[in-house]
């Protein structure tokens, strides 16, 4: 018995919840996993997993042996960093997840400059914005933009993200400026469909609290990046991420408005199915690339403060 991959198929169908998804995330057949979990069952005499056609579950002597199992795994790989040619050096198969719009702009550039220095890692790259159950699915790490519901998944938070009401100068000039909230309702607001996701409304820091409002006009759409490229249009007031519109408010293309009622920032977040220690190098090292990339304002279109 290979003592390592059976250490290391036991970990991840303890993560992923079943040895369906543990074969996906590796590329075989369940059986395989199957018996590499028997053969470890009966070398260390002790059953590790109660399986049934319906569920997977931990027994006592597995949870006790998982702890230390990930403990191994995560040496094990920090051992192979510390002698590889060239630093530290990831391997495998890597597999993010993150939202549409803010994948396409702020995750998937980065991924190919990632992977030019682990030139041994596959990675994997899912834009959805379907909230993706990771272990279940197999995947590494998820970038998540916004507020997090409660979860088990472990969450390192990588930048801060505002929403700000931003118009084209164009529109400012037709229509004036906006002083308080309140006023929104006089104005051209382009809010997204009541069947997206953006249920609650436009949130502003109104009498100590923050107060959400649904302010409406002529033009909606289920599309982020429709309201987006409306607003550059001049086409009324919209609500976006400073993720999305950093760039152009820095080109003068965008004014932002009512920024002394904007809402405190949320965050732009990495969750992962497994506690920090318990981290594959792969996963450490991404997500120490993308705190490192976010932390800089020019990747986000921001010019130096002079």
């Amino acid at each position: 018995m290979d003592k390592l991959k059976a250490f290391e198929t036991f970990a991840s169908v303890a993560a992923r919840g079943s040895l369906s998804a543990a074969a996906r995330a590796e590329g075989v057949a369940p059986a395989v996993i199957g018996r590499r979990l028997d053969a470890l069952e009966e070398h260390l005499g002790v059953k590790l997993l109660v399986r049934t056609t319906r569920r997977l579950a931990l027994t006592h002597e597995g949870t006790a042996f998982l702890d230390d199992c990930q403990r191994i795994l995560a040496e094990v790989s920090g051992a192979e960093a510390s002698v590889s040619a060239g630093g530290v050096q990831a391997s495998g198969h890597l597999r993010v997840t993150a939202p549409a719009g803010f994948g396409r702009r702020h995750v998937a550039p980065l991924v190919p400059v990632f992977h030019a220095g682990h030139p041994r890692l596959r990675i994997s790259l899912n834009l959805s914005d379907r909230v993706i159950d990771l272990a279940a699915e197999g995947y590494d790490c998820a970038v998540r933009v916004g507020d997090l519901p409660d979860s088990s998944l472990v969450s390192i938070r990588l930048a801060d993200n505002r929403r700000l009401a931003v118009a084209a100068p164009g529109y400012l000039r037709r229509r004036g400026v906006p002083r308080h909230p309140r006023e929104l309702a006089q104005h051209d607001c382009l809010a997204l469909s009541s069947d997206a996701s953006q249920t609650r409304g436009w949130a502003f820091a109104l009498d100590g609290q923050v107060t959400h409002l649904r302010p409406g006009g002529p033009l909606d759409c289920s599309d982020g990046q429709v309201l987006h490229d409306w607003c550059l249009a001049g086409h009324g007031i919209a609500w976006r991420s400073t993720w999305e519109v950093e760039s152009e408010i820095a080109a003068g293309l965008l004014v932002p408005v009512l920024e002394a009622y904007a809402a405190p920032p949320n965050g732009i977040y990495a969750l992962l199915p497994h506690a920090p220690r318990h981290l594959p190098l792969r996963v450490r090292l991404w997500v120490d690339f993308l705190k490192e990339r976010y932390a800089n304002p020019r990747f986000w279109g921001v010019p130096p403060a002079l």
